[in-house]
This record gives structure tokens, C-alpha cells and sequence, in this order.
């Protein structure tokens, strides 16, 4: 499956509208996120079923900047329109794997009545 370039207008209709998405937030001049991407380009190859996204920080810096994105590459993933795991720092093919498969397996259910009740503090 190709990979989709994400910018602030598509965003926020690309999570809502599938399962899962991971985002890989990038720039042209990094070098670990050069290195990253074929690792990513091939698991998007493996799973067609969850959708490769790509951020550059440095043309989408607004929306690089709402998700708190300090270092990169950071790949970020979203299942069911809930962000369940971010981390910075390039993966290792086994290591992106492992992740998919466990954000696949989760129970999103489990996962919404847990944030449902946390305390809100927003107040």
C-alpha cells in the first residue's frame, strides 16, 4: 500500500477514517529518519490492512508542534482514532513489527473504559 503524506487539512480524516494509522513524523535532512524510512516503507508493504502515514516537521510544523514532537524520526499510532503509542528515535524492522502486533491485538474496548476513567484534568 502506498504510503500517505499527511498535512494539517488531511489529518485528522485520515485517523478517523481507518482502524489504524501509524504516522511517522520526519524531515528531509535526518539522517536516522532516512534510515527509517525503507524499514517503514516495507512494513508497509506486509500489513495493507493498516495505514503508513508521513509527516515532514518541516513543512507541517503546526502539526508537528499540536502532537509535542521534540526529536525525530517519532513514529506515532493510532487505532480507532486513539493515539496509543508514540516514541522517538528510529526501529529496527523486529521492533516496528512487535508494535504493530501489539497495537493490532489490543482490546479497544479495555482501552477506552480505561480512559473513561481516568480523571479528567482538563479543569
Amino acid at each position: 500500500m502506498a504510503i500517505v503524506e499527511l498535512t494539517q487539512d488531511n489529518f485528522d480524516a485520515v485517523v478517523a477514517g481507518n482502524d489504524m494509522v501509524l504516522v511517522d513524523f520526519w524531515a528531509p535532512w535526518c539522517a536516522p529518519c532516512r534510515a527509517f524510512a525503507p524499514i517503514f516503507e516495507a512494513a508497509a508493504e506486509k500489513y495493507p490492512d493498516v495505514v503508513f502515514a508521513k509527516v515532514n516537521t518541516d513543512t507541517e510544523q503546526e502539526l508537528a508542534t499540536s502532537f509535542q514532537i521534540r526529536s525525530i524520526p517519532t513514529l506515532t499510532v493510532f487505532r480507532q482514532q486513539i493515539g496509543i503509542f508514540s516514541q522517538a528515535g528510529s526501529l529496527p524492522a523486529s521492533a516496528l513489527e512487535e508494535v504493530i502486533q501489539q497495537a493490532q491485538a489490543l482490546d479497544m474496548d479495555k482501552v477506552r473504559e480505561e480512559i473513561s476513567a481516568q480523571p479528567d484534568t482538563t479543569h
